[in-house]
């Protein structure tokens, strides 16, 4: 009886922390993606207004 309890709390417990563990890294992925992107597109507006001539932008 006591074994019955301890699987199936297991078998209860490892797909919601699986499923977690999914979003997690999902979210992750997105997150460090759109850091990676804003940090390409400020170098891209960097160069092109040091290429025309205009003034640093201010942060």
């Amino acid at each position: 009886m006591i074994q019955d309890f301890w699987g199936n709390a297991i078998f209860s417990l490892v797909p919601t922390i699986l499923i977690g563990l999914i979003f997690w890294f999902i979210m992750r992925s997105i997150l460090r993606a759109d850091r990676t992107e804003r940090d390409t597109l400020k170098k891209y507006e960097a160069e092109e207004r040091e290429r025309r001539g205009l003034p640093a932008k201010k942060d």
